[in-house]
């Protein structure tokens, strides 16, 4: 099915490239099958994408500085720190770092960006185009309320919301599964579990030995 995320990507270039390598007539293909509704219709996040991005820990966001140079960072939080304020709206707390401010002011002049959503362990990735709006924490106490990290020591210095324009999900082949510290604990959890019988039984049956070995010592001392 034909996604409006691959109507804004596909630039002239593009095309051009995907005629020079032999794919225009695939994704032509694919865009044929498209409904006439379809780029409106998946601006707005379902259920599957919004469910992704509470469980997400983290993303990387990319803006384009006004000399055309592209920009990525790494955002990190507790999952659900990217927050879907409805379906085609998303917003997180921008704290004080190294005040740097390049992605601040990067969208500052060229409000597009893009983010990679990634579930390494599950071999998921979520990409979203979308309009990134900086708003100073001070002029929002609601919305910077709504944002703020629970427990979070940082100072909250600015919001962003990102008016989604469209979103795609990629193919896992090539993902090489990666395991947070969380994810293991939870993975290992069972294999503790069991560990922790077999130790006990482990000693219940050494000191069963150790009371049968006794047992014989004053046998052997009785009977001489």
């Amino acid at each position: 099915m034909a996604t409006r995320y691959l109507d804004i990507a596909t630039t002239p270039s593009v095309a051009a490239a995907q005629e020079h390598y032999g794919s225009a007539e695939q994704w032509a293909r694919i865009g044929a099958r498209g409904e006439p509704d379809d780029a409106g219709r998946r601006q707005r996040l379902g259920p599957p994408e919004q469910a992704f991005i509470a469980a997400c820990d983290g993303f990387y966001l990319a803006s384009v500085s006004e000399t055309g140079w592209p920009y990525v960072q790494y955002r990190g939080g507790p999952a659900g720190f990217l927050a879907t304020i409805d379906p085609s709206t998303l917003g997180f707390a921008d704290f004080r770092g190294n005040r740097q401010y390049i992605t601040t002011g990067n969208v500052q002049a060229n409000d597009r960006v893009s983010l990679f959503l990634m579930d390494y362990a599950h071999r998921r990735r979520l990409k979203i185009f979308g309009r990134m709006t900086i708003i100073d924490a001070l002029d929002d106490p609601a919305l910077t309320a709504k944002l703020a990290v629970p427990g979070y020591p940082g100072r909250v210095e600015r919001l962003a919301l990102i008016a989604v324009e469209a979103f795609d999900w990629n193919c896992p082949q090539h993902i090489t599964p990666r395991f947070t510290q969380d994810e293991f604990e939870v993975a290992l959890a069972p294999v503790r579990d069991e560990l922790a019988v077999l130790r006990r039984e482990n000693e219940r049956l050494h000191r069963e030995l150790q009371s049968v070995a006794r047992r014989r010592g004053d046998d052997a001392g009785s009977a001489s």
